[in-house]
């Protein structure tokens, strides 16, 4: 049986470019079974998730990214938060309002941006972004690259949500030197490569393994292939984030609250785990000595 869930990095040395694949299935159902989502929002995440694995891949320190999209049209924004381990979490919301959902990437952003933010576990946290006005999130992850950091990159981001949800995606990158030019029209190796890389077929993408997949694309180029990673879906949510959130929440504010509805419940946003707070727990997190032990 095929092993998915797996991010491979390879690296063509003598055209100094590297290389990532992802295949993911597992980990993009259970981000899809945490929300209703329709199908056009359901394809927006898993290219979203594959697009944040891959990227993720790119970082040299332990932290975490998030990718973003927002706009007043159609789909209010997208998110998928990753760290360096490669845990991965989720969300979408849209105009629910709307009978029909624009099925064209382009349509379903009105004034739409693009956000990518790193925060490393020490260091400065990082923000850029740029617009949405590309016919696909592929190309403007690219735009992104050329114009923040000024890199030459090719994406690929592919989804299928038929019996078994699946995503994908391939990225490749030129390795920044002091010493040569990173443009594309600079570098006829990457031009070549990029070209080698949208041979890729959809049947390929979701039905090989990847060492058969760069095998069939790159048997030529030399590349060496890297241990892979596995790719989670994990929520970092729990009791004790939920009632650090409380602690800044006047305490008879609270227990009004509790008096109302019995208690108070906190609902996470990306797996909808549902976190109960009685009075006695209202106290102890405004005293300083709440402990997650014997929840209600």
């Amino acid at each position: 049986m095929q092993k998915t869930d797996l991010l491979h990095r390879y690296v063509f040395n003598q055209a100094h470019v590297r290389g990532e694949l992802v295949q993911l299935s597992d980990s993009y159902q259970k981000i899809l079974t945490a929300g209703h989502y329709p199908p056009v929002i359901q394809k927006l995440l898993g290219e979203l998730m594959a697009a944040t694995c891959l990227l993720t891949a790119t970082l040299k320190f332990e932290g975490e990214i998030s990718l973003q999209l927002q706009s007043e049209g159609a789909v209010k924004y997208a998110v998928i938060n990753g760290s360096h381990d490669q845990k991965l979490r989720g969300v979408a919301r849209w105009d629910e309002q709307l009978d029909v959902l624009p099925e064209e990437f382009s349509e379903l952003f009105s004034k739409g941006v693009f956000v990518i933010t790193i925060t490393p576990k020490q260091g400065e946290r990082y923000q850029g972004m740029v617009a949405l006005d590309k016919p696909s999130l592929a190309e403007c992850i690219e735009a992104y690259f050329e114009q923040s950091e000024q890199l030459a990159t090719k994406v690929l981001l592919r989804t299928s949500i038929g019996d078994e949800a699946k995503a994908a995606g391939v990225l490749l990158q030129v390795l920044p030197t002091s010493s040569e030019s990173t443009s594309v029209a600079d570098r006829p190796e990457f031009e070549h490569l990029s070209k080698l890389t949208e041979t890729l077929k959809d049947e390929e993408l979701f039905g090989l393994p990847a060492e058969d997949i760069l095998f069939r694309l790159y048997h030529q180029e030399n590349a060496e292939l890297f241990a892979p990673q596995e790719v989670l879906f994990q929520c970092s949510c729990s009791r004790e984030r939920s009632a650090a959130a409380l602690a800044n929440v006047d305490k008879q504010e609270l227990l009004e609250i509790v008096a109302h509805d019995g208690d108070i419940k906190m609902n996470c946003q990306y797996c909808h785990t549902e976190y109960c707070f009685d009075a006695i727990d209202v106290e102890s997190i405004h005293a300083g000595h709440f402990s997650s032990s014997g929840t209600h």
